[in-house]
């Protein structure tokens, strides 16, 4: 689909604006970069609707369970779906002191570019990277292994053949 040079460097400023809201743990930051009805699913499975929803949830988890992390992220493709619609796979992974080196989430984010021209995430979906069972599924079962590895060199094996 067709999509400019511009709207990649705007997507990709909407995730480093959210990582930069998360070492503020500023709650109503990182909130704004999500339209006003974004679903947000958690690792753990949690479903959060609405920017307010979002908001609320991270102020209380950025003085708790959060608290004092710093967000790693990493896109691995965006992919544009007509001139307004960004799907974004990438992984992340929150830290305190050194950032890790594998990251241990899979994350997708869809990104709409709303009536005042600014993109905003849509829909968020977190997900746990299980490497180890990963693995085993490709040993024993080759052809479940991706076709291409993803950009970004994620160590992920491609399938041969």
């Amino acid at each position: 689909m067709s999509h400019t040079t511009a709207d990649t460097a705007a997507v990709t400023a909407v995730l480093t604006d959210l990582v930069r809201a998360w070492e503020r743990h500023d709650a109503d930051a990182y909130g704004a970069l999500f339209t006003e009805d974004a679903t947000y699913i958690t690792y753990i499975g949690t479903f959060y609707r609405g920017r307010q929803d979002i908001v609320d949830s991270h102020r209380v988890l950025f003085g708790g369970f959060l608290k004092g992390t710093r967000l790693a992220d990493e896109i691995l493709d965006i992919r544009f779906h007509g001139p307004g619609t960004a799907v974004v796979n990438g992984r992340g992974d929150t830290y305190k002191g050194t950032r890790p080196r594998k990251l241990t989430k899979v994350q997708t984010y869809t990104l709409v570019r709303e009536n005042d021209g600014h993109w905003r995430i849509a829909a968020f979906h977190n997900t746990k990277r299980r490497p180890l069972l990963e693995s085993l599924s490709f040993r024993f079962a080759p052809a479940l292994a991706p076709a291409a590895p993803a950009v970004g060199g994620n160590g992920q094996r491609g399938r041969t053949g």
